[in-house]
């Protein structure tokens, strides 16, 4: 029994360690939406894009279907979105954050826009990933 002590006390402190990275992971993601949410409320597109992966291969999958790359998402926010009152204010439900590994975790969640005319709302998926120490949303699927 003296033998397995060791083992079970380096078992209990690696998770009490996993958990505690994950509870901050999470917390950085919805620090890094809450950001964003600011951003858009401030017809800040740029800033907004902030919490996207800033290369070609970012991916956002939208009513209008597929589009790659950071450039060409902001372009399309700027085309359908070109004003504040078009923007409106944005409200982000995060319904769950999942981190799936150090560098990979999955939300989903809830928007709304409320604006003069309507108030559209719909859901979220997103795949976020570490980069270079940083959480960034590689895949975005809003509808």
């Amino acid at each position: 029994m003296k033998y397995w002590l060791p083992f079970l006390w380096l078992c209990a402190a690696t998770l009490t360690v996993s958990a505690q990275h994950t509870a901050d992971d999470a917390s950085e993601i919805r620090t890094i939406m809450a950001a964003q949410e600011d951003a858009w409320n401030r017809a800040d597109l740029e800033a907004f894009m902030e919490g996207y992966w800033k290369s070609d291969s970012l991916r956002f999958i939208g009513s209008r279907g597929l589009t790659f790359g950071w450039q060409q998402t902001l372009d399309n926010y700027k085309k359908s979105y070109p004003d504040a009152e078009k923007m409106g204010k944005l409200t982000f439900t995060i319904l769950s954050v999942e981190i799936l590994s150090p560098e990979n975790a999955f939300v989903t969640g809830k928007w709304l826009l409320n604006r003069a005319a309507d108030a559209p709302e719909g859901y979220y998926t997103l795949l976020w990933k570490k980069i270079a120490g940083r959480w960034v949303i590689v895949v975005d699927h809003s509808s």
